[in-house]
């Protein structure tokens, strides 16, 4: 049971971060071409759900929001918070 729902997360987990990274990839594609853009809060959202390590992998990979400080320190800082989140459960239930 225990190991299903580790498969469960694991995969959640690369779906939703290759998720932020694809939009962090079409809203730069977007800003370039000069057309409707992916709201921030969607982008954010992305990475509050779980990913944040593609957000911040899109970020820098495609050069996208790295003068935005709302970007550059929030997306590191959700990082930061679900890896404690993650480490004290692991703690707590581990």
């Amino acid at each position: 049971m225990a190991l299903m729902a580790v498969k469960l997360l694991a995969g959640y987990l690369c779906v939703i971060n290759i998720t932020a990274f694809i939009s962090m990839a079409a809203d730069k594609r977007k800003a370039v071409k000069g057309k409707w853009r992916i709201p921030e809060r969607v982008l954010f959202g992305t990475a509050i759900l779980g990913g944040s390590v593609g957000a911040i992998a899109g970020m820098y990979a495609f050069r996208h929001k790295t003068r935005h400080r709302t970007f550059t320190i929030g997306l590191p800082m959700i990082l930061l918070v679900q890896l404690a989140a993650a480490g004290y459960l692991l703690f707590v239930f581990g």
